[in-house]
């Protein structure tokens, strides 16, 4: 084996979250259980974003440009990692790098699903557009926090197989 693929066997899988729009519930329970498997969490976003645990995690700071947190999670995540993104348009090319991606609400983003989320945002998104639609912020409760930590469980071991 080369050097190469032995560093690459060697390396741990990161945690990226897209931090500006992530739970805090979701945040904290990705701090919690990463520092169990001693995982790298890395929250990117335009502004500090706290996290309620006293535990590690990196705090990354990009400018206030747009998409600049995604360019840099998209410029530095790796296949062995996971991203936690609620952006479908992100999502995307976050999917064409083969990087693993969820959403906090237990969505697994994948190449056989990123189209048809994409085309349901863009119509909804029209909807909208032309008031027949409101578009609304349907918060964050218990049940999409729980499909969230199952979705997570299933994918960090996965990833650490």
């Amino acid at each position: 084996m080369d050097s190469h693929n032995e560093q690459q066997n060697n390396q741990k899988t990161k945690i990226w979250i897209d931090a500006d729009s992530c739970p805090t519930l979701v945040r904290n329970y990705v701090v919690k259980y990463a520092a169990k498997l001693n995982l790298t969490v890395n929250f990117v976003a335009n502004k500090p974003i706290p996290c309620n645990e006293n535990l590690p995690f990196n705090m990354i700071i990009c400018n206030q440009e747009k998409d600049a947190a995604d360019t840099y999670i998209l410029d530095n995540a790796e296949k062995i990692d996971l991203v936690i993104t609620r952006d479908i348009v992100f999502a995307d090319k976050l999917v064409s790098k083969e990087i693993t991606t969820i959403n906090d609400r237990g969505t697994v983003f994948t190449k056989e699903n990123i189209k048809g989320l994409l085309s349901e945002r863009d119509f909804d998104f029209q909807l909208a557009q032309i008031g027949l639609v409101k578009h609304y912020n349907e918060g964050y409760d218990k049940k999409k926090y729980a499909l969230f930590a199952n979705c997570f469980d299933k994918i960090i071991h996965k990833l650490k197989i």
